[in-house]
């Protein structure tokens, strides 16, 4: 069993373009000309050849890119027992800065539960490709994230009319699933999460207020369900978060630094590492990071995903000695602020642009962070 554990001096988050023989694979699937077998036998061709890429890339940590999937949560979400896919109505749509989301989401038709989740054998396939230099990943969305997408379905007259029995099966479910994935091997797990981007954006909070919600109790709660299913998660399950604002077709959700949340999610969720964004002026300074608590990792989003530019080399240096006058630099590793394709339409990036960017990465972690 290897001993490498997430995050690397040099990461990323998740999530990589599909190339086109798999869009084009989706597409014939979603039209009934080819079988689901088909369709999987193009995603592990494709998986093995972004293996491939991420090994000669030099990344420690590996993961399927997310290629089975269509978006970064929902698909987890329709995974688990007492949720279904439903289509979403024109007042629910998502609307992101210049973007509007495909008009999908989740749907809880009963108890929660968490067993033979779809995910095993996504991440089984990926670990056969570990060798003595590389470890497998899996990501998955964060348990807060599933209680931010269905508040409204939780109250009187629903399957849940108290939300702590729903946060109490969320994490017992989320644990089921830690446990099985444990036994196959994993030992680097990655929980994503929207929901403290949205508790930083005042036009984001303003919505919640108006929903009858108190933004620092959504803060308390949002806590206790992500800590409540790590502590369900088996020991020696390395758990990390990537702190996320929004990654759809390269446009965004929130914006707003990290201070109005860094007392409880990056002080106290129980975590080894945080991912976080900081790629552009939405993400504000630096200061956040004092919360930390000591010998906790954090990734720093430096380098963009959104946009094709190549960041400079020397900025991005100096954005690394900035951070460290607030957490140690032994503690620092750095990556893209988001995947490169948190949904499978991808970000307007080309394949190039995308393993520039991580050439770029490694080059400035190994004259500042190995």
């Amino acid at each position: 069993m290897t001993k490498i554990l997430a995050p690397s001096k040099f990461d990323v988050v998740g999530s990589f373009l599909r190339p086109v023989e798999l869009k084009e694979a989706r597409e014939k699937f979603k039209k009934g000309e080819i079988s689901v077998q088909e369709l999987k036998e193009v995603e592990d061709r494709e998986i093995e050849k972004l293996v491939k890429k991420e090994k000669e890339a030099g990344l420690k940590i590996i993961s399927d890119g997310e290629f089975r999937r269509s978006w970064w949560h929902y698909d987890f979400f329709w995974g688990l027992h007492g949720i279904e896919k439903y289509t979403l109505a024109e007042d629910e749509l998502i609307h992101f800065h210049g973007e509007t989301l495909r008009p999908e989401g989740v749907k809880i038709v009963g108890k929660i539960g968490g067993k033979n989740h779809p995910f095993l054998d996504h991440y089984k396939f990926v670990k056969g490709f570990e060798d003595e230099n590389t470890v497998a990943k899996q990501t998955v969305p964060s348990p807060a994230q599933l209680l931010r997408t269905v508040y409204k379905q939780i109250g009187a007259g629903k399957i849940y009319e108290d939300e702590n029995k729903f946060v109490e099966d969320v994490a017992k479910a989320y644990g089921e699933f830690f446990q099985e994935i444990y036994e196959l091997g994993c030992r680097n797990l990655q929980i994503d999460d929207c929901t403290w981007g949205a508790l930083v954006d005042d036009d984001a909070t303003k919505i919640y207020e108006a929903d009858g919600k108190n933004i620092d109790d959504l803060k308390k709660i949002y806590l206790e369900i992500n800590n409540k299913a790590i502590e369900n998660a088996p020991e020696g399950l390395n758990i990390t978060t990537h702190i996320c604002k929004g990654n759809y077709k390269s446009s965004f959700h929130f914006k707003g630094a990290y201070d109005a949340v860094a007392d409880f999610v990056l002080a106290r969720e129980k975590v080894s590492a945080f991912y976080l964004e900081y790629d552009d002026e939405r993400s504000g300074d630096f200061k956040a990071l004092a919360k930390v608590p000591a010998g906790k990792k954090v990734v720093l989003g430096i380098v963009t995903s959104k946009r094709a530019e190549l960041e400079d080399k020397e900025k991005l240096i100096t954005r690394i000695k900035e951070a460290a006058k607030y957490i140690p630099l032994e503690n620092i590793c750095i990556s893209p602020q988001c995947g490169f394709a948190s949904t499978e339409e991808g970000n307007t990036v080309s394949e190039e642009d995308q393993w520039k960017k991580i050439a770029l990465l490694r080059e400035v972690a190994e004259e500042v962070l190995i």
